[in-house]
């Protein structure tokens, strides 16, 4: 795979966040990625951007065997409705598509709400492009991104 070189690479390379990237090309499911990733499925970590209002979004980070919770993710931000936005209006307020979204080098800064099942762990998120993932400590993760933990998720 070419080296591709995304915002989210440049964000993590300016971080000072120890990281490694792999690049796997695409791949047909989440157990395939974590596979090429040398993670478990629960270590890969989706960034899901949430809609609470008109042009107000945020970062969800979802263990890969989990998917959100929206009763205690509502209840979390005190809001009665959330939904997560079309492709077109993610690729918008993130620069990325989906399958690549990431919070590191996203077009808008957003709040991350973080699944308390990362805390403590390895995990490996999306790093802007198919195929191209970063590996990291969730802990560092979390205290650079300044994001809140909570448990917002239920098995999938």
């Amino acid at each position: 795979m070419p080296d591709v070189d995304t915002p989210a690479l440049q964000a993590l390379a300016t971080s000072g966040l120890p990281y490694t990237v792999t690049r796997h090309g695409r791949v047909g499911s989440l157990a395939e990625a974590a596979a090429a990733r040398g993670v478990e499925p629960s270590a890969l970590v989706k960034t899901m951007v949430v809609r609470r209002g008109e042009g107000d979004h945020l970062f969800v980070l979802v263990p890969g065997d989990r998917e959100i919770a929206w009763p205690k993710l509502r209840s979390l931000l005190g809001v009665n409705r959330l939904s997560i936005p079309d492709a077109s209006v993610a690729r918008e307020a993130t620069g990325y598509e989906r399958g690549t979204i990431t919070p590191f080098g996203s077009a808008t800064p957003l709040p991350v709400v973080a699944d308390e099942r990362i805390v403590g762990r390895t995990i490996s998120i999306g790093a802007g492009a198919h195929g191209v993932g970063a590996t990291l400590a969730a802990d560092d993760l979390i205290a650079h991104l300044g994001a809140q933990v909570a448990d917002v998720t239920d098995p999938a």
